[in-house]
């Protein structure tokens, strides 16, 4: 049955190695882990299986362009797939609902921050559903990389929706993330599929190259074929932009690509690269996800990656039409600060940890339920912490995981809009008691220049107006195009459940969680370069790492196999007096009126943004990043002993 619906729906003759087995398991109601390589057809892991299954297939699934490129694929193959996602108008939302409610959806794609909204919750919760996609699913794991910290939610939200069974899709798993995974979802060993990782396509080479002649090396070996589709990757946006230059005036066709610009300009370049029209990208970690051209020749890292796994994930973009390609790394300690830089400045201090507990159990106020709920914007709060977004996100889940709160939605408190109909014709449109509400609306709107500011504090007073019957009003009258409505600063309610734990011994703990979390990262860099450093075949070690133990021994195909073992170069750092670094600090510190840790001290002198150090203008200091070369930990220790 499934041979011939394998055949008749996705054109295939048969099942891939792994394949078979983990769609046998999730069709016999096992939860399983497909652990396959980039390319080799997670995919169809759960694709094939929906069509048997009775209800739905919920998938979790991290990038929305993703999502719209299995979309595109299912529909193609007329199978009734929806995703629910930012990007789309009420109305779609609706229709998906709808379509899931009547059964008639088989598939169902969503971020994991969907399963925040209470409302979606409470919708899904009633709608049967057969199996639990996770795709990248190392994103569970505090231990992997790219953690997303709503991906640890997921075992509770299996529990609170009732959902037999899991199937956990990823293509970079360490051992010690597959053990994570296992236990987070009661997975057998015996249902974790590891197919090779092994690729014997790809050339690995490790090229030492002192950093002031990196620019050249790189032009070199571009120049070598420069009509290959080539990615090279770098750390940071305007490094991006540097090199994309240089390659140009050595007459290759590159181009930058990076967050900072504009989505439709990147899709405009992803799509020039697809269609060959740009044969080279330049490119921060921001480029790949979703990308999937079979014949890139090269991947070059220009700038050390971020880890071991990050490293596999983009060389694996690298001849997926099983044709020979390269994967070249431009490699000394250079970039190694900054990457350390980064993690360090993710972790939050004891102090900024405290001031969003004391929030939590200073400021609740009772809701309209009678519970205690914490209403927060998360721009501010992290302003008022001096915690950064993400690290202030994993706090908030570590915060829910202990039972102290729970998100209950969220919603804009800002809401304006701009008149594209007369006032008085859109209030025509109704009658009664309806048109009062409209005209009301209108009244608590006061109209600066061009647009009008709702004001719900207003129409509850006068009006007894309901926060939630205003919004779907004016939202009915963007979508009949009457006004232009825009909405911001985001709102997250959350419940207040249990805040019987002193505060203090709290924070203590999740201190603790957070330094656990920043030495695991730290590891991982220095288990990088022993990896580019090492004496043994290239290809095997990287299979090992990710639980591959049938690779050849020697691949015969890396530099090391070649005689080539990389010492990577140091990098000279100038010292500096600590009478200088004095003045620097003591710069920082007099423009501040709170508080200021020798961790926030460091994170300036090493050049780490910070809400904090935004706030103060900081990077306009003599002192910002001068010490950016310098190892963190160093400069930390250095700050201590610092007299002030």
């Amino acid at each position: 049955m499934i041979e011939q619906k394998l055949k008749q729906v996705f054109g295939f003759d048969s099942l891939r190695n792994g394949q078979k087995q983990v769609i046998g398991n999730v069709l016999s109601g096992q939860s399983t882990a497909a652990i396959f390589p980039t390319g080799s057809g997670k995919s169809l892991c759960y694709q094939l299986p929906a069509l048997e299954l009775p209800h739905l297939t919920l998938v979790i699934s991290p990038l929305l362009a993703l999502m719209k490129d299995q979309l595109a694929f299912l529909h193609s193959k007329g199978i009734s797939a929806a995703a629910i996602e930012s990007s789309q108008d009420r109305q779609t939302t609706q229709q998906v609902m709808q379509s899931v409610r009547n059964g008639d959806t088989k598939i169902l794609m969503i971020s994991v921050e969907r399963l925040k909204n209470e409302r979606f919750r409470q919708f899904i919760s009633q709608v049967p559903i057969s199996l639990l996609v996770v795709d990248e699913a190392h994103c569970i794991s505090e231990w992997g990389h790219n953690f997303r910290p709503d991906y640890l939610k997921l075992p509770q939200y299996q529990k609170q929706l009732n959902i037999p069974q899991v199937l956990l899709l990823t293509a970079t798993a360490t051992t010690s993330v597959i053990q994570d995974m296992k236990s987070k979802f009661d997975i057998d060993e015996d249902r974790v599929v590891v197919t090779g990782f092994y690729r014997q396509n790809l050339d690995l080479s490790i090229q030492p190259c002192e950093q002031a002649n990196k620019l050249e090396s790189l032009c070199n070996v571009v120049n070598q074929a420069a009509q290959a589709p080539t990615i090279v990757y770098v750390t940071l946006q305007q490094t991006a932009e540097m090199v994309a230059q240089q390659l140009r005036n050595v007459g290759v066709n590159a181009v930058a690509y990076h967050a900072g610009l504009k989505p439709e300009n990147r899709d405009t370049i992803q799509q020039q690269f697809m269609n060959d029209d740009v044969h080279c990208i330049v490119a921060t970690i921001a480029f790949g996800m979703g990308v999937d051209k079979s014949n890139i020749r090269r991947v070059i890292h220009f700038d050390l990656p971020k880890s071991i796994e990050n490293y596999s994930q983009e060389i694996g973009r690298a001849g997926r039409d099983g044709q020979a390609s390269e994967c070249i790394l431009l490699a000394n300690k250079h970039g190694l600060s900054t990457l350390e830089n980064f993690v360090f400045g993710d972790t939050p201090d004891n102090i900024s940890i405290q001031a969003v507990l004391k929030e939590i159990y200073e400021n609740q106020n009772i809701g309209p339920s009678g519970a205690n709920q914490w209403e927060i914007m998360l721009n501010q709060l992290s302003r008022e912490s001096n915690i950064r977004q993400l690290p202030l996100k994993t706090l908030l889940v570590y915060l829910e995981i202990e039972g102290v709160i729970e998100p209950k939605y969220s919603y804009f408190a800002d809401y304006k809009f701009k008149l594209i109909r007369p006032k008085q014709q859109i209030c025509e449109q109704f009658q009664g008691e309806r048109r009062n509400f409209v005209e009301a609306i209108f009244q608590c709107s006061p109209q600066a220049r061009v647009w009008c500011q709702v004001d719900f504090e207003a129409l509850w007073t006068h009006f007894q107006a309901d926060r939630q019957r205003v919004i779907a009003a004016i939202d009915y009258f963007n979508e009949q195009g009457w006004i232009e409505l825009e909405s911001k600063q985001i709102t997250d309610v959350y419940a207040i459940h249990n805040t019987s734990e002193e505060m203090m011994q709290l924070s203590e703990r999740i201190t603790d969680l957070f330094k656990a979390k920043e030495n695991s990262e730290i590891n991982r860099l220095n288990q990088m370069l022993r990896f580019f450093e090492a004496d043994s075949c290239l290809s095997s070690s990287l299979a090992s790492y990710f639980a591959d133990n049938e690779s050849p021994k020697a691949c015969g195909h890396c530099s090391v196999c070649r005689g080539q073992v990389a010492t990577l170069p140091s990098v000279d750092v100038e010292s500096v007096h600590d009478e200088t670094v004095m003045t620097w600090i003591h710069e920082f510190i007099s423009a501040s009126q709170q508080l200021i840790t020798d961790e926030a001290i460091t994170r300036f002198l090493c050049g780490i943004a910070t809400p904090l150090s935004t706030k103060l203008k900081a990077s306009k200091m003599a002192g910002y990043g001068k010490l950016e070369q310098q190892p963190f930990a160093d400069t930390l220790a250095r700050v201590k002993q610092l007299p002030r």
